[in-house]
């Protein structure tokens, strides 16, 4: 028994998120997501994330004659599915949840009302189910290893009656008869 990855699973998520800035915006000078955080939870085949980043907006308002930057803390909650390779053994499993890609904002635009900022921003989460499972290890004591192959045994005595046998089993005769 020992401890190794018995299931895991990946999500790549596309969030929209609306954003109303205390001025009417006139243009978007720019958009970035940083503090993100998240925990996880086990939850049956699924790996539930909880997290939160914050999307700052740097734009201009007043037609554009005054800048400022606006921030909002966004929260999510991803389902991961499981695939597991090994059953759980104990419940005693741990969660890993690895970012690929942190939340990043993808694309940014005023909205059609003009009072509002649409933000997409997409993320890669990648969770692991640690828990035991039992191993098979093969050992070699002289450290060679070698695959396995059919090959033709081959004795002095009966060489000739062997190799005829074979000859004919592969042209499908009958070798009783010999």
């Amino acid at each position: 028994m020992t401890k190794a990855v018995i299931a895991k699973g990946k999500k790549r998520t596309e969030q929209d998120v609306v954003l109303k800035p205390p001025n009417g915006p006139t243009s978007i000078l720019g958009c970035w997501v940083i503090n993100h955080t998240h925990h996880a939870k086990k939850h049956g085949k699924y790996i539930e994330v909880t997290g939160k980043f914050d999307v700052n907006v740097w734009y201009s308002h007043h037609d554009h004659s005054k800048t400022a930057v606006f921030t909002e803390s966004v929260p999510y909650k991803d389902r991961i599915r499981l695939h597991y390779r090994d059953e759980p053994t104990s419940g005693q499993e741990d969660i890993l949840v690895t970012v690929l890609q942190h939340p990043n904002c993808t694309k940014a635009t005023i909205s059609d009302c003009g009072q509002k900022f649409n933000i997409c921003v997409e993320r890669e989460l990648l969770a692991e189910v640690v828990g035991e499972t039992k191993v098979l290890i093969s050992v070699h004591p002289h450290g060679h290893f070698e695959d396995q192959w059919p090959f033709r045994e081959e004795s002095s005595s009966h060489a000739e009656v062997r190799g005829q046998q074979e000859d004919d089993h592969e042209k499908g005769k009958d070798s009783s008869s010999l």
